[in-house]
């Protein structure tokens, strides 16, 4: 249950969508002066370093945001994917590309000081880290780290009281019923607050229950006569492949989706000039593509 760490995937092209998506709501949600609870159902450690043992091993944050460093002659990048390097470079000195804020840290920068964040991790090493991560902050009552399941932690705070929030679901799913209560928190959230805005992530791998989620959350925003946003974002084929020893092994993550219930309006315009440039800029091999779909 605990062997999950996302140390060792900071920073790779699923961050990388992510947390496009994640930032550009956020900037239009915090435009209105109500105050806005942001829910991270599964916080992580919050801040992680791309030249540690765990990135390093992986090497994914090469094959994710440092490719946005270096983008295409002649390409101008996007604005949400501007913002998002920009926001990611404010915790680098100049030049400098050693850490990577999870969605805690990006959430707190954005938010302003009478908006609120909780965050949820279950993992006894990241949970002790992320709480003194955010002690550096000095954020006082702004941020609360539980050591709580996510998926139950969020009912006690919805609906919040400014009637004002997002929530970021983005477990491991290593455990199989991941899916299942991703779905279960989804129908339950939006019958305690039907106006939040629900920003679910989720891995586009060789598995039913992986392609059976999206679905199931269409058909419950439509249902509910909400809104809903679905973004997949592929850069290589999630076939089988051979290794210099002739073993076979699956790829890595070869794509993820993003799943928004009640999205800004500004978050499809944002993402049609966005994911053809991450496709390009991200792409593995010829099997690198995107899609969109909106509807409600």
């Amino acid at each position: 249950m605990f062997s999950y760490r996302h140390a060792f995937h900071a920073g790779n092209h699923a961050d990388v969508l992510k947390h496009t998506v994640l930032i550009a709501m956020l900037h239009h949600l915090t435009q209105k002066e109500a105050a806005l609870t942001v829910l991270d159902t599964h916080a992580g450690a919050g801040l992680y370093r791309l030249d540690s043992e765990f990135t390093e091993t992986s090497g994914e944050a090469a094959d994710g945001i440092q490719r946005l460093l270096k983008p295409t002659e002649g390409m101008t990048l996007a604005p949400a994917l501007q913002d998002y390097l920009d926001l990611v470079a404010s915790f680098n000195s100049k030049g400098n590309w050693r850490i990577y804020p999870g969605s805690p840290f990006i959430i707190q920068r954005l938010l302003r000081g009478h908006d609120k964040l909780k965050l949820f991790e279950l993992h006894p090493t990241d949970t002790k880290t992320l709480m003194a991560n955010v002690e550096q902050l000095e954020a006082g009552r702004q941020v609360a780290v539980l050591r709580e399941d996510g998926f139950e932690g969020i009912r006690k705070f919805l609906p919040p009281p400014a009637r004002r929030a997002l929530v970021l679901c983005d477990p491991s799913y290593e455990l199989k019923n991941d899916y299942a209560r991703v779905a279960a928190m989804a129908t339950e959230a939006l019958k305690r607050f039907p106006t939040g805005t629900y920003a679910i992530w989720y891995p586009i791998i060789p598995r039913p229950e992986a392609h059976d989620l999206p679905r199931k959350l269409k058909t419950l925003a439509t249902k509910a006569g909400k809104s809903w946003l679905h973004a997949t974002l592929t850069v290589k084929s999630s076939k089988l492949v051979a290794d210099v020893q002739g073993e076979t092994k699956r790829p890595g993550l070869p794509a993820s989706g993003m799943f928004v219930i009640n999205p800004t309006h500004t978050l499809k315009p944002a993402l049609q000039a966005a994911l053809p440039q991450m496709v390009t800029l991200l792409a593995q091999d010829r099997h690198a593509a995107f899609t969109l779909d909106a509807g409600g």
